[in-house]
């Protein structure tokens, strides 16, 4: 039996209800009672961290990301992916299926799964919601589901065919999964990547009205009542859509919503000074949007703080900003941005960020992660408050960051999944 002992450290568990200075007990991969650590004989010698001034806490799950593979592995692959989760202290990630081709069959689909089985990181993968992505016909999901599915996701576009959208949402609510939705209606976009206004204006462009945005929330938050399905908006970026989810939650439990790093921290001013390292889909709003972002985050309307990790090659960044791809990668700034713009702000604390980093988008997908009881993974992330992080380079195959060169307050110590160290700075 592998044996490790975290001792003397601040343990939050929103999980358990634990804000408190104690040990923790990992054998065999679990997180054991020290009455039973005590009993099981260990293998080799057992490692012991000393915890003193530190913070322990389930490991963080991301429930949006792009490792581009199949298809575009020169931007990311499913192992460099894996390390910029583990340095972000990521112990589960949630890999989304706009791969080339996309995640739509459940042979291509075992394949990834297969393949990710190897890394420290436990990463799963959802299926499209459409074949192809084309909006049009449904995949199997049933099939899908027995495949190792996590959820189902169109993410990158938008499903405009509502009568599809909605057939598509009786499917998955009677198997009682997750649909996770991108939400911009390209009827309001011009230029997609920039938020319509002075920003857009600066550039020569017209950019993307925030109606794309809300008309698709609106929507969809009524399809989803209607059909009983668990739904997600991912990465929402404006006040009315934080304002429309926030009525919906009063009578449907079924609604959750995640926002990114970079919409509750940067705002449409970031791309005079990041150009193309600061464009995105929703793209980057206005102050007042980002405050309202801040309100849900601390209110409980918005659940989740998912990266939408997604990287591209300088190139591709390098080319006009009408012509770049949009995205950023975001697995090594998470915390780093949550806890220098939320918590050191007394927007949200300590322990809401691990409910909205680990434990809410653990029980999201149902995943066995989230917590720290005994007998759950040791899948735990070991924080310094009181240390700098300069994030100088990326462990990603591709670098488009604002945030490179910068200096942040708190870091990363370890990241520990199945009771095993895989990231120590």
């Amino acid at each position: 039996m592998e044996k490790m002992w975290i001792k003397n450290i601040h343990i939050i568990d929103p999980a358990n209800g634990r804000d408190e200075i104690s040990d923790i007990f990992i054998s065999d991969g679990k997180i054991v009672s020290e009455e039973d650590y005590r009993r099981i004989p260990a293998a080799n010698d057992e490692e012991v961290i000393d915890g003193t001034g530190l913070i322990a806490g389930p490991g963080f799950v991301d429930v949006h990301v792009h490792f581009r593979d199949p298809g575009q592995t020169y931007k990311e692959d499913i192992h460099t992916g894996a390390a910029c989760a583990a340095a972000g202290g990521f112990t589960s990630v949630v890999m989304m299926a706009n791969t080339v081709p996309p995640i739509d069959d459940p042979g291509i689909l075992k394949d990834v799964c297969d393949r990710a089985s190897s890394e420290p990181v436990h990463i799963y993968t959802c299926a499209t919601v459409t074949k192809g992505m084309a909006g049009a016909e449904l995949v199997d999901y049933e099939r899908l589901l027995a495949a190792g599915a996590a959820g189902f996701t169109d993410d990158g576009k938008p499903i405009l065919d509502e009568a599809v959208l909605t057939k598509a949402f009786e499917a998955i609510s009677k198997l009682g999964a997750v649909v996770s939705l991108h939400e911009e209606d390209p009827a309001y976009i011009k230029e997609n990547g920039v938020n319509s206004g002075p920003a857009a204006e600066a550039l020569g462009l017209t950019g993307s009205d925030r109606l794309a945005e809300i008309t698709m929330i609106e929507r969809d938050l009524a399809i989803a009542a209607k059909t009983g399905v668990k739904l997600n908006i991912q990465h929402i970026s404006t006040a009315e859509g934080v304002e429309a989810v926030r009525h919906a939650k009063q009578s449907n439990p079924n609604i959750h919503a995640e926002a990114t790093p970079h919409h509750f921290s940067l705002t449409d001013s970031a791309v005079k000074t990041y150009g193309t390292l600061a464009k995105m889909n929703p793209p980057l709003r206005s102050a007042d949007d980002r405050e309202a972002i801040w309100e849900g985050l601390a209110d409980g309307t918005i659940d989740i703080i998912a990266t939408d990790h997604a990287p591209h090659s300088s190139e591709e960044k390098s080319r006009g900003f009408a012509l770049a791809p949009s995205g950023i990668t975001g697995l090594e700034t998470s915390f780093l941005l949550a806890y220098g713009t939320l918590v050191q702000r007394d927007i949200i604390d300590m322990n809401r960020l691990f409910t909205l980093m680990s434990l809410n988008p653990a029980k999201l997908y149902g995943l066995d992660a989230g917590t720290l009881s005994t007998g759950a993974p040791a899948d735990i992330v070991i924080i310094s408050t009181d240390e700098e992080t300069v994030f100088d380079t990326s462990r990603s195959r591709s670098s488009n960051s604002p945030f490179l060169g910068q200096t942040f307050e708190g870091k990363i110590k370890y990241t520990i999944a199945g009771g095993r160290i895989i990231y120590s700075a």
